[in-house]
């Protein structure tokens, strides 16, 4: 394939547009029904679920979305727990030398009680492509909430873009607005149920359910599906002290399995 072919494909999927790639292994796994957790990757998913997670930690994800690796798609994720919550930043980079996009964040995240966090987000977008259509930035916000009416559930709430900002002032580059919504529930402590839905402004309703089952003390089972199109995706993680490395593969119709991998340390 030459470089001119790689160069049109990402410009047929991207559409001009800055995607909001959903990242972390474990929340492939389960089919992205993510915006109730609380963990590192919450800086890609729902930034109130850093409030409740007071840990240094960093991780790097990878993942291949259309089996070439000009289309690959990695990034970086930093939480540092401050005083009166805490704080993330992410950074994620698709594409190749000739045509990409990136977007960096900067998040905070803080409880309000034993119950209730809320969290947002400024976004940095830059699209980079041949010279002819020229490169374009812009800035966007998200933040959402999570609320814990017991211990074993948690309801999120997350919109991604609320202020509709684009890409650039052509229409077709365009920065979506997301809307999700979930709720997870953890029968006994092994395992873990979550359902969420998402909705942009010009596609359906989709449906996420994920299934995660703690196997043994360091190893967990993922699965998931999703509606719209229908996908399944599963993985595994394994956990070590303050080590974790995730994998995970989500089903396309047309290319197959995609694989991720996720790597996480935690200092404290």
């Amino acid at each position: 394939m030459n470089l001119l072919t790689v160069i049109m494909l990402l410009l047929s999927f991207s559409s001009f547009a800055q995607e909001n790639f959903p990242l972390g292994s474990r929340p492939a796994a389960l089919a992205n029904a993510y915006v109730m957790e609380s963990d590192l990757w919450s800086v890609f998913h729902n930034q109130a679920g850093l409030g409740s997670y007071n840990h240094f930690a960093i991780g790097f994800h990878n993942e291949n979305k259309f089996l070439l690796k000009e289309s690959s798609l990695h990034a970086l994720a930093l939480t540092l727990p401050v005083k009166p919550g805490t704080i993330g930043f992410s950074y994620s980079y698709f594409g190749f030398e000739k045509y990409n996009e990136s977007k960096i964040g900067l998040g905070f995240g803080k409880t309000f009680g034993e119950k209730f966090s809320a969290g947002v987000q400024l976004n940095f977008h830059r699209i980079f492509q041949p010279t002819e259509y020229g490169n374009r930035n812009s800035l966007s916000i998200e933040g959402g909430i999570q609320y814990k009416p017991v211990n074993s559930v948690t309801l999120g709430l997350h919109i991604f873009n609320p202020t509709g900002t684009k890409i650039s002032a052509y229409e077709r580059d365009t920065i979506p607005t997301i809307l999700r919504a979930g709720l997870s529930y953890k029968p006994y402590e092994k395992l873990w149920l979550g359902l969420e839905t998402e909705k942009t402004l010009d596609s359906e309703l989709k449906v996420k359910a994920g299934v995660e089952y703690r196997l043994l003390e360091s190893l967990f089972l993922r699965t998931g599906i999703v509606t719209n199109p229908i996908r399944s995706s599963f993985g595994l993680g394994y956990q070590i002290s303050k080590i974790s490395a995730d994998i995970a593969f989500t089903r396309d119709e047309t290319l197959g399995f995609l694989p991720h991998f996720t790597f996480r340390f935690q200092f404290r």
